[in-house]
């Protein structure tokens, strides 16, 4: 059995006198990838930051043991100096820096006095060469996507000699090859005795990567499992997080689709990077009233950037094609007049687009349709209120009340007060760009039950998502991108995920 290098006994960890975490312990054996699932709020990232030094020694109840030692790590710094790092879901590069500086920011590598450039970009392509990446150091992070970013931070982890690494949701924004790429990465960590710790909502992901599986629901450890037992599948990893069965991964729905309500022609986008360049290259599709349409692609296809262009030329330059909605022509050349026409876009980025952390729950719903809480020009507070409070009851919002800091809340929650907000303008076309990314299991089911409901009152949905059974499970017909262009058009019926990734990558370009 191999050696136990990690274990916590009995932490607690309170805020404002809530338990965030109640006396849970945990091992980890050394060279393992231990996976650990669990609802949005069932304590998975405050346990980490408690083993990471962000929560100090001090501040929990309980004891972690490091190689049979007590240890108590005061910082980050201190638990990085002890081996652990931790590399959080909101990467923390700097991206006006190269690689070569992002690697070791805060450890620059210095000869009296002054960097040596020479040594610190021979370190970075050594630490590159180690995660598979071929970049030079010299290339601005900006310059990166993210799946590439996240190669960035684990080699600046394998840079500070790493014994435990811990991964928060590292493929929740990466496509499907970004993603297989990673946890090849991570398999190869494990085969050098690298133990990794390992937090998704990915369940298929988990079952093919981890040794083994904890659960935590509601601030406790509910169980830990053998990936190799016979009885482990992705059903009872589910049973375990949300406490109950899901019969399906999808809540039943009858279509009641009716006549065309947005199309559009001939759109092309210019990048703004490259102005000679196009992002979207006359491209033309149509939504009925009732209907979920499905966007499938690759990272870098040109989901997102064909979503942004629509809703008020939020991306790109050189932007033409026509927008239709009820059969007539739309200007949706502004944020504002597409929203007056009805059409909104819930980013892919929560948390720097689609809200205001730093403020409450009754602010950020209210905030697209102001007009309609004013009298006399005086904002309606106690109108405001109910309102926000309403949808909170609605959409099972976890929270105090309507006052509770948007950052302060779960992703799962915040992505059901970026909902809240938009369905408060009462739009006809709701394009939703990865509305479950980094979202468990039952709140995703939630969330599919919302866009249901959405397209049982008629409305016209774009689902854009990289998880192509999610495509597949709430899709009534799907377009598929490849560089930019539109390679493909599929029914429910007839969509699986060969078909669809074969139409998604470039030699399907132009298949049917």
């Amino acid at each position: 059995m191999p050696q136990t290098i990690l274990r916590t006994s009995g932490i607690t960890k309170r805020f404002q006198g809530v338990a965030a975490l109640s006396d849970v312990s945990l091992e980890i054996a050394a060279g393992e990838v231990h996976a650990l699932c669990g609802e949005n709020g069932a304590g998975k990232s405050t346990l980490m930051n408690v083993l990471s030094g962000v929560y100090p020694s001090g501040t929990y109840e309980g004891t972690i043991e490091l190689d049979g030692e007590a240890v108590g790590f005061r910082s980050l710094a201190d638990s990085e100096a002890h081996g652990i790092v931790i590399i959080h879901q909101e990467l923390a590069l700097v991206p006006q820096l190269t690689i070569a500086e992002n690697l070791f920011l805060g450890s620059e590598i210095a000869s009296r006095g002054f960097i040596d450039w020479h040594a610190t970009h021979t370190r970075a392509a050594a630490a590159l060469e180690r995660v598979g990446l071929d970049e030079n150091p010299s290339t601005p992070v900006s310059e990166l996507g993210i799946g590439k970013r996240q190669l960035v931070e684990i080699a600046k982890a394998l840079s500070k000699d790493v014994r435990i690494l811990i991964l928060d949701e590292p493929t929740a924004a990466l496509g499907e090859a970004d993603s297989a790429r990673l946890l090849s990465l991570i398999a190869r960590l494990r085969e050098h005795g690298i133990t990794c710790i390992l937090i998704s909502h990915k369940l298929r992901e988990v079952m093919q990567i981890a040794d083994r599986i904890t659960v935590l629901r509601d601030g406790e450890n509910v169980e830990t499992m053998h990936r190799d037992e016979p009885e482990t599948d992705e059903g009872r990893i589910i049973r375990a997080m949300v406490g109950r069965d899901l019969d399906s991964l999808f809540p039943p729905r009858e279509p009641l689709i009716g006549d065309e309500l947005f199309r559009i022609e001939n759109w092309s986008v210019g990048r703004p990077d490259a102005p000679d360049r196009h992002a979207i290259d006359d491209v033309g599709f149509h939504v009925r009233s009732g209907e979920i349409v499905g966007f499938a692609g690759l990272m870098g296809a040109g989901r997102t950037e064909l979503a942004m262009s629509i809703f008020g030329r939020s991306y790109g330059t050189r932007i033409s094609g026509s927008a239709f909605l009820h059969g007539e022509r739309v200007d949706v050349s502004t944020v504002q007049r597409a929203i007056e026409h009805g059409i909104v876009y819930v980013p892919e980025d929560r948390r720097g687009h689609g809200l205001n952390m730093f403020t409450d729950i009754r602010t950020n719903v209210s905030a697209v349709a102001l007009d309609r809480l004013t009298r006399g020009g005086l904002l309606d507070l106690i109108r405001e209120y109910k309102i926000a409070d309403a949808y909170r009851y609605k959409m099972n919002i976890k929270a105090r009340g309507v006052t509770e800091i948007v950052g302060n809340l779960s992703g799962g929650n915040q992505q059901k007060v970026v909902l809240a907000k938009w369905l408060f303008s009462t739009p006809d076309v709701l394009i939703l760009d990865e509305p479950t990314r980094g979202i468990d299991v039952g709140a995703k089911y939630e969330i599919y039950g919302f866009v249901n409901e959405l397209a049982a009152q008629g409305k016209a949905i774009v689902l854009i998502s990289s998880e192509l059974p999610e495509v597949i499970g709430l899709s009534d017909r799907i377009y598929t991108l490849a560089e930019g262009r539109i390679t493909g058009e599929v029914a429910r019926e007839d969509a699986t995920q060969e078909r669809l990734m074969h139409l998604m990558t470039a030699d399907g370009a132009g298949a049917r």
